[in-house]
């Protein structure tokens, strides 16, 4: 593929597990570059821990409300890479989202049709305004296609000449299911604790938990968290004293140790539960 102007500079995100240690984010670049010499790209995160979907819906939720209507998302976590699970686009009124059909485009999906957390990961129908298409068409793709990195050879043709207004029809036949996660959000036990888990650790050590401010009781608090009972809430990372909790930039609730790494200072990592009650 020869790379055509654009009439505008559209804009790409990426979010993988690939880390930037080897070439795999600037292959898929160089390949969108050849398809549109104008296409921006902006990195969301390309350190989700490896295979970690749930990390990556977390970092996507959080960051592809901020882009500009017409943007095109690429997010590629994909254990499945070259086995029978599709390549899908999906069409939202907010935007184009290129990915596996694992899960991981949950995030472009309206909270109110997907998954409840009994049902877990689930293939939804899709709801009005939105639509989904298997990306099977071999025009869209870089030949000989690897069974080891679609990134590059299936998603980024696909992201970039979709910037350049390609109809999404061409892609392949509409899907009108998709895998979805259940939206983010700690169970509401029936004593009224509620069960928190851990879903992402961010580059401070702060510990972001799937625990809404909106579900939060009101007053103190007290988590419990590997062996440790941490405080809540606190306003500002500087109001703390130690290890405490308070609702992060992203809306979920956080561990902090200012000064310090609250993941090593507790010894947790992704994937951990814990308990929050109130103190009232």
């Amino acid at each position: 593929m020869t790379a055509r102007e654009g009439t505008t500079n559209a804009i790409i995100t990426l979010t993988t597990d690939f880390g930037l240690d080897d070439p795999y984010v600037a292959e898929m670049k160089g390949v969108m570059l050849r398809i549109n010499a104008r296409a921006s790209f902006l990195d969301v995160s390309h350190n989700v821990r490896p295979q970690r979907l749930l990390q990556a819906v977390f970092i996507t939720h959080s960051a592809w409300p901020w882009f500009p209507q017409g943007t095109v998302h690429i997010a590629v976590v994909d254990p499945g890479v070259g086995t029978d699970r599709r390549a899908v686009a999906l069409v939202t009124p907010s935007g184009c989202f290129v990915g596996p059909d694992n899960g991981v485009l949950s995030s472009a999906l309206p909270e109110d049709v997907r998954p409840t957390a009994e049902q877990g990961l689930t293939r939804i129908q899709m709801p009005a305004g939105y639509r989904a298409f298997a990306i099977t068409n071999r025009r869209f793709m870089i030949e000989p296609v690897s069974d080891t990195f679609h990134g590059r050879d299936i998603f980024s043709p696909t992201a970039a000449n979709l910037s350049l207004g390609a109809a999404p029809e061409e892609l392949g036949e509409p899907m009108e299911t998709l895998l979805a996660f259940p939206p983010l959000r700690a169970q509401l036990r029936p004593d009224g604790t509620i069960q928190a888990q851990v879903i992402h650790i961010d580059r401070f050590g702060n510990i972001v938990t799937d625990v809404r401010a909106e579900d939060l009781p009101d007053g103190p608090f007290t988590m419990e968290l590997g062996e440790r009972t941490i405080p809540g809430p606190v306003r500002t990372y500087a109001e703390a004293a130690g290890l405490a909790a308070l609702v992060g930039g992203s809306g979920f609730l956080e561990v902090a140790f200012p000064n310090g790494n609250a993941a090593a200072a507790i010894g947790i990592d992704i994937g951990a539960t814990g308990l929050l009650q109130s103190d009232r």
